[in-house]
């Protein structure tokens, strides 16, 4: 292999013999004056104007310094099987001085330079992404990420409105099966987490940075689209639809909180329709940042104000007497190379991030359900409801209008995790029709579209909360059993070895979790009936 700085590409030296010459990879890399970087990869050449006004559009991307470090490691031994464009897939915005260069392909000779570029995917080149549209993706069109940035998402995510229901499971269980469940849970989902997370990088270098993706892979298209998207829509937009319940809904409490006593405000003078509606607002403003990696501040933010807001109710609750569908999407943020693989930084994000969420939810639920028991409501708000309820009388107002300025905070940061699988499905269908990158002003529109429709759901079927332990049971397998059968449908473990029997009993066991889950809550439903407020919130 040879690098040099002219702009042609270079005979063997002495000592390689013809075999070597006709297999070995050649990188001709001009001086910075040129317009044209050329790679010949096997007998496929890429031709890379480094014009910046070429920058967006052109699908795969490399800097000269990374050109370098791909070459070397090919020539160490990499090879074919195991050399991943994506170490290279996005662009770099380290250094204003790096050369950022678009990539394309061409089944032309290299003598051609003025010939018209053929785009074609990264799978071309020895690996990288299932879908050649990735790099103008919302999820994967950064690649920047970290340890730091996946703690944050994760965080965010992870302590989400779900906290203010765990008490409810304790009040159906009790005490001591409440905590086992609450254990053997917590330990399930952090094993299926690294399943995934080992999953989500294939041998050939091809990376699945959606969870759909990976379940096309292991299942079959029809399989895993079947088994997969509609579970893995609903999680993402009917999160955001209670979000928006949720979040206006505090917005509410707050309004009458602060008015209680009419000498300021007005506790009437919005509607819970209008919360709803300015929670909207504010959630498609912050929805403006272009992709995932871009909203690591934002998870910063939802991060500490969701475990601010927990230790306030469970330190509230004994003074006075969740998904893990974006795993894949958020490891897709972080960037890959031969010697440095994603799972390891992603795993200590899981690990610390998981670390903090237990010292949060444990406390929290426990605390909970010592103080209210089971008078703790199931439906939208949980906890905060109970606390309004039983304690608004004796508590600060301050202290309960920080509390919940805290919960809507985390409501609009989490928001944006959830509602990114969203808007990247939407851009996928428009980039996969007209083979080209969304403008800005439909990104724009994109958003607005989906924040009018959940604030439509939300309004429109108000009582969703209450219908939580129904389609947590359709969408438990997703946590649960997907991951372990897509372990041994794509790693193909020894039959009946320890990971092979390990998996399939876990997978087998969630899937029949998941069909007593939902048979318990439409009978509970059918027993108790359904306040069904259709536009009533």
């Amino acid at each position: 292999m040879l690098i040099s700085q002219e702009n042609k590409q270079l005979a063997p030296t002495a000592g390689d013999d013809a075999s070597q010459s006709t297999t070995s990879t050649k990188i001709a890399i001009p001086p910075p004056p040129a317009n044209q970087v050329t790679l010949l990869y096997k007998n496929t050449t890429i031709k890379a104007p480094t014009k910046p006004s070429n920058l967006r559009g052109k699908g795969l991307y490399f800097n000269f310094a990374e050109l370098k470090d791909m070459a070397a490691a090919m020539e160490e031994g990499f090879g074919e099987a195991n050399w991943s464009t994506d170490r290279v897939h996005s662009l770099s915005r380290r250094s204003e001085s790096a050369r950022v260069i678009p990539i394309t392909t061409s089944n032309r000779t290299s003598e051609e330079d003025g010939a018209d570029y053929i785009a074609t995917s990264a799978a071309d080149l020895g690996g990288g992404e299932l879908n050649p549209q990735d790099a103008w993706l919302p999820l994967t069109e950064s690649r920047n990420g970290n340890t730091i940035s996946a703690t944050l998402h994760l965080l965010c995510s992870g302590i989400g409105i779900q906290a203010l229901l765990l008490p409810v499971a304790l009040a159906t269980l009790g005490w001591a099966w409440g905590i086992i469940c609450l254990s053997l849970a917590f330990s399930w989902q952090l094993y299926t987490i690294w399943l995934l997370i080992h999953l989500h990088e294939s041998d050939s270098g091809t990376r699945y940075s959606r969870y759909l993706d990976l379940a096309m892979t292991a299942f079959g298209q029809k399989l895993g689209k079947f088994s997969s998207l509609v579970p893995v829509m609903y999680l993402a937009a009917g999160t955001c639809v209670q979000l928006i319940i949720i979040g206006g809904g505090t917005l509410k409490l707050f309004i009458t909180t602060v008015c209680k006593d009419g000498a300021t405000c007005d506790a009437k003078s919005l509607t819970t329709v209008e919360c709803f509606l300015v929670f909207m607002i504010m959630a498609v403003v912050v929805a403006q940042f272009p992709n995932l990696n871009s909203l690591a501040w934002v998870s910063l933010i939802g991060s500490i104000t969701a475990i601010a807001y927990c230790t306030m109710i469970w330190a509230l609750s004994i003074g006075k007497g969740r998904g893990h569908n974006v795993i894949l999407e958020i490891q897709g943020t972080l960037p890959l190379s031969p010697k440095h693989p994603t799972h390891k930084p992603m795993w200590r994000g899981v690990a610390i991030s998981y670390l903090l969420i237990a010292m949060c939810l444990f406390p929290l639920a426990i605390a909970g359900f010592w103080a209210y028991g089971n008078k703790v409501p199931s439906s939208n708000g949980g906890l905060l409801i109970a606390i309004s309820k039983f304690h608004g009388h004796d508590t600060p107002r301050i202290v309960l209008g920080l509390m919940f300025i805290l919960v809507i905070i985390n409501c609009l940061s989490t928001f944006q995790i959830y509602g990114m699988v969203i808007f990247d499905k939407l851009e996928s269908n428009y980039t996969s029709k007209k083979k080209k990158p969304c403008a800005r002003w439909l990104r724009m529109a994109f958003r607005v579209f989906f924040g009018g429709m959940t604030f439509f759901a939300a309004v429109a079927v108000p009582f969703l909360g209450s219908l939580a332990p129904l389609m947590g049971g359709l969408t438990l397998p997703l946590a649960y059993a997907y991951p372990c059968f897509m372990w041994i449908a794509i790693k193909k473990p020894k039959p009946k070895g320890v990971m092979w029997c390990a998996n399939m009993g876990l997978g087998c066991l969630g899937l029949v979790l998941s069909a007593l889950l939902v048979v318990a809550a439409a009978w509970n439903l059918a027993s108790k009936g359904l306040h069904a407020n259709f536009f009533k919130p």
